[in-house]
């Protein structure tokens, strides 16, 4: 609780300090024509240059390898999001400070919750931590730009947002999205058929990030971490995680880019298995959604085979 009160004032002293930063940001959105964007963090880049392309600017909050639940703004990203057309962030308690910061807005930025209409999945109670006061997470699991149906939802919203904030532009964005929708339903369509006629559809990851991969693919997840990426696992689980590779013939523990690999190299090590990246998209990397999102399919589905 104390931590809650704390982060409160701190928003609040940070939006004191707006001013100073408020000026340079508005000169810079009135040298260009393009809709100015900010997003929350990476995956949410990735969709709305899809949609958006060469009529926006965009900027990003959390840098790249940065917990986004653990992230704590600074004087000048409130001025960013203050003085931008649109503001992204992804909702499902993904960003537990971003409803301090809506609670200042002026009105004048369209506000964006990327998951919002999106079907949840529920946390199971053992995936929370003990402390919730100082951790703050939600009960569903906030990875929603990691199903394709999913990021679909959140590529609708955003859609919409740009239209609302550039109608000029509407049919520009209208067929951007169609042609992501378009891909995104032929990624839905290979990868269903190609893990429908498999066995095997359990896979092991670093950390429960793929539940909404899983639900668009009928494959079933078991993590050395969980959601919320609570930290290494006690030697209950590690022996649990042992036992279930062995007896789902685990062949690659996957892990994602940018942390560490320790542990899931000792599982892979006692079982026999590899260890392989695997694409969160917190990262900015040289593929785009799609591109990085067939090679997961595609390295998963090798791996299951």
């Amino acid at each position: 609780m104390k931590k809650r009160i704390l982060t409160g004032f701190i928003i609040i002293f940070l939006f004191s300090l707006m001013g100073c930063e408020s000026k340079k940001v508005s000169t810079e959105k009135n040298d260009s024509s393009k809709i100015n964007v900010v997003v929350t963090f990476n995956p949410l880049r990735e969709l709305a240059e899809y949609i958006g392309g060469e009529k926006i600017n965009i900027s990003t909050i959390i840098p790249d390898g940065t917990e986004a639940h653990d992230f704590e703004l600074k004087a000048k990203d409130l001025a960013n999001i203050k003085n931008s057309n649109i503001f992204i962030y992804n909702g499902f308690d993904m960003e537990n400070w971003v409803d301090k910061i809506l609670d200042t807005m002026d009105g004048k930025t369209i506000v964006v919750e990327a998951s919002k209409g999106a079907e949840p999945i529920m946390v199971v109670e053992s995936e929370h931590h003990e402390d919730e006061d100082d951790h703050n997470h939600g009960q569903y699991d906030p990875h929603t730009w990691l199903g394709v149906t999913t990021a679909l939802v959140q590529a609708n919203n955003i859609k919409d947002a740009l239209i609302k904030a550039d109608s000029a532009n509407k049919e520009y964005y209208e067929e951007n999205f169609q042609k992501f929708k378009k891909d995104a339903d032929a990624l839905l369509s290979e990868y269903r058929e190609k893990f429908d006629s498999l066995k095997n559809k359990s896979f092991v990851t670093s950390h429960a990030a793929f539940g909404y991969f899983c639900r668009d693919f009928g494959l079933k997840q078991n993590s050395v971490e969980g959601v919320f990426a609570e930290g290494e696992p006690t030697p209950k689980k590690m022996a649990e995680l042992i036992d279930y590779c062995k007896k789902n013939n685990i062949r690659a523990i996957f892990v994602e880019e940018n942390i560490s690999t320790k542990v899931s190299e000792t599982l892979a090590k006692e079982v026999g298995a590899e260890v392989k990246v695997i694409h969160t998209l917190e990262s900015k990397g040289d593929k785009n959604y799609i591109e990085s999102m067939r090679e997961n399919l595609e390295i998963v589905y090798e791996n299951l085979k």
